[in-house]
């Protein structure tokens, strides 16, 4: 507690929370919003113990890997059987004149 006057002093708690406001996009805060949801937990928990974690081991990660839509799993699946059954494949090319001209007489 800290005495400011006779009449008024301020009394400090240790669970004091404060407001950080940060810049995203709309779409990524709505998907995390969405996630957070069907976790059971409001985005400022998970926000909270990314913060927590950062705090206690000093670092941060993050990954590049995506997982693949199911639209993607679909469309690499297709691409995949046309490989092995040597279905709209073109021919290996030599120079990008070459590949122009072979696009040109498919049309």
């Amino acid at each position: 507690m800290r005495i400011i006057d006779n009449y008024n002093c301020c009394i400090y708690n240790g669970n004091m929370k404060t407001v950080i406001n940060i810049k995203t996009d709309k779409e990524i805060k709505e998907k995390a919003q969405e996630l957070a949801r069907e976790l059971g937990v409001p985005l400022s928990t998970l926000v909270n113990a990314y913060l927590r974690q950062f705090i206690r081991t000093r670092e941060f990660s993050f990954s590049l890997a995506y997982s693949m839509s199911p639209e993607l799993e679909k469309i690499i699946d297709e691409v995949e059987k046309d490989i092995i059954n040597d279905r709209n494949l073109s021919p290996r090319f030599d120079s990008a004149e070459k590949a122009i001209s072979f696009l040109n007489k498919k049309q």
